[in-house]
């Protein structure tokens, strides 16, 4: 189980999020600046213990009607390779450094935690508190063999006006 630290981290998550939602093809811009609140989310523990695994959910109200993004987060001690193009951005975390933080739809350890949860194999653990499931994030997964591989890969996304785009 991941260890919560009560430290800081500079720059914060929703001020690396302000700076890279507006990048995104999927990102409803509204000619301003987001205006970011995180307002859920959950985390998945790594079994090795070296990515810190997050799904946060913020809300953007800088514009008529308030949007809400779902976005899957990983961080890291070290630059994941290969993954330049993934790169939220970098922060110092109070407890444990310089952390490189990813959008975790390319990350493989994310990836693979998100398919084992799915598949009912590990279970959702609370944002903001070590050691503690989080009973509100259910799965569900219906296959005759749950005990597949975990290669994925996310091909494109659906976008609010029905649109797609890219990962």
């Amino acid at each position: 189980m991941a260890v919560i630290h009560r430290t800081t981290m500079s720059p914060g998550k929703l001020e690396l999020l302000t700076t890279w939602l507006p990048t995104r093809p999927w990102y409803v811009g509204t000619g301003r600046a987001p205006e970011l609140t995180k307002v859920g989310g959950f985390r998945l523990d790594d079994p090795e213990g070296e990515v810190g695994i997050e799904f946060m959910v913020v809300t953007d109200a800088s514009g008529k009607t308030p949007r809400s993004y779902h976005v899957p987060l990983s961080y890291r001690g070290a630059p994941l390779d290969g993954a330049d193009e993934a790169l939220v951005g970098t922060s110092e975390h109070g407890a444990l450094g310089k952390r490189w933080v990813y959008d975790g739809t390319h990350d493989p350890v994310l990836v693979a935690q998100l398919i084992s949860l799915l598949q009912g194999r590990t279970e959702a653990q609370a944002q903001s508190v070590s050691d503690t499931p989080d009973a509100s994030v259910i799965s569900h997964f219906t296959a005759a063999d749950t005990s597949a591989g975990t290669e994925a890969e996310v091909t494109s996304l659906a976008v609010t006006d029905g649109s797609t785009a890219r990962p």
